[in-house]
């Protein structure tokens, strides 16, 4: 978005819309903002009520708020990226209009979570295609049944991971009072979306291990705005209450600050995507839990086991005493944001 705001050929026009505006999540709009970037619109969509009811209402806004945004501002082409059912509305909602839509990170696989469908379908509605990988552009083709207008271009995370000016320990610890000098776990733990009946369960069960993981501070990013997320949120914040001040939970760290105590931690430990593309660049050891990011590419550095307290135990216990990460060469270089610009602009001119 930098680097389409910067070029005069591109009317660069931002919409800021879910959980992106709302405080409870840490009102990520303002990181937007402090890159320099004017929002176009803000439109709010989110409802906190994460049932699969209320999901399914937020659905139905997001549809309807942006049917009334498209109809008042017509693009020659709208720019989206990922699985998210906020953006699969969002983009829903333009189809009628016949704008082309340019999808980033399709053809990736995530079985445990219903983003899966999301990001096929925002495939499915797309006529441009930006993979990062040679196995998820394969993936595209085979869901378009064409391999016109898809491209692998990397990683788009690679490219800010590449230029990121990144926290000391000295550093992360003023601007959040978390001292990285301590061995560190860094855990971000989603609702599986698939199985959600089940995230009660998953949530006590992580605790139970959290909670004989003796040696290690807990660096807890809360969950995200998918199906019973509530009750995770509220088992780990009350966990924390009842812990010594080894446990540190956080809203929201911001791009940098997350990245930063990605790259000082001893590991991860959850069940995110960041947790496979951002940790290989590092690279750092990943224990993903679950059926959350089953499908995505396995790397040396992501040990899988299942959301039950003694396999969580062993995880840790097995990465601990592996001293060496080794380097991941698979979602490019970091310059997937020049290549797509390239492809944009090439895109424009007919």
């Amino acid at each position: 978005m930098v680097k389409l705001n910067s070029d005069k050929k591109f009317d660069l026009r931002i919409v800021a819309f879910g959980s992106h505006n709302s405080k409870f999540y840490g009102n990520t709009a303002q990181e937007i903002e402090k890159d320099g970037l004017k929002i176009f619109k803000k439109i709010d969509t989110l409802l906190i009520d994460d049932s699969p009811g209320g999901i399914s209402k937020g659905i139905g806004l997001t549809f309807a708020k942006f049917a009334e945004f498209w109809s008042e501002n017509v693009s020659d082409l709208i720019l989206c990226l990922g699985d998210r059912y906020e953006m699969f509305a969002a983009a829903g909602a333009a189809l009628p209009f016949n704008m082309p839509i340019a999808h980033i990170s399709g053809g990736e696989i995530t079985e445990g979570a219903i983003d899966n469908i999301y990001r096929n379908s925002l495939s499915l509605m797309a006529t441009y295609h930006f993979a990062s990988t040679e196995i998820y552009q394969d993936n595209i083709v085979q869901l378009c049944r064409t391999d016109k207008h898809v491209h692998n271009v990397g990683a788009l995370n690679y490219d800010n991971l590449v230029s990121m000016n990144y926290y000391s320990i000295e550093e992360f610890n003023q601007q959040f009072e978390i001292d990285l000098n301590q061995k560190t776990i860094l855990i971000t733990f989603h609702p599986e979306t698939v199985s959600f009946e089940r995230n009660t369960e998953y949530a006590e069960q992580l605790i139970l291990a959290l909670e004989e993981s003796g040696g290690y501070q807990q660096l807890i990013t809360m969950p995200n705005a998918d199906t019973n997320g509530m009750i995770i949120r509220e088992k780990l914040i009350d966990y924390s209450k009842n812990t010594t001040n080894r446990v540190q939970i956080v809203e929201s760290l911001g791009w940098k600050g997350y990245l930063s105590a990605m790259k000082l931690c001893s590991f991860l430990l959850g069940n995110t995507s960041s947790g496979f593309v951002e940790a290989s660049f590092f690279p750092k050891n990943v224990i993903n839990l679950g059926s959350r990011q089953k499908g995505r590419i396995l790397t040396d550095n992501i040990f899988c086991c299942e959301v039950e307290k003694n396999q969580i135990l062993n995880a840790i216990s097995k990465v601990a005493k592996k001293t060496t990460v080794e380097k991941v060469n698979l979602y490019g270089d970091g310059d997937a944001s020049s290549k797509i610009m390239a492809i944009l602009a090439e895109i424009t001119k007919k």
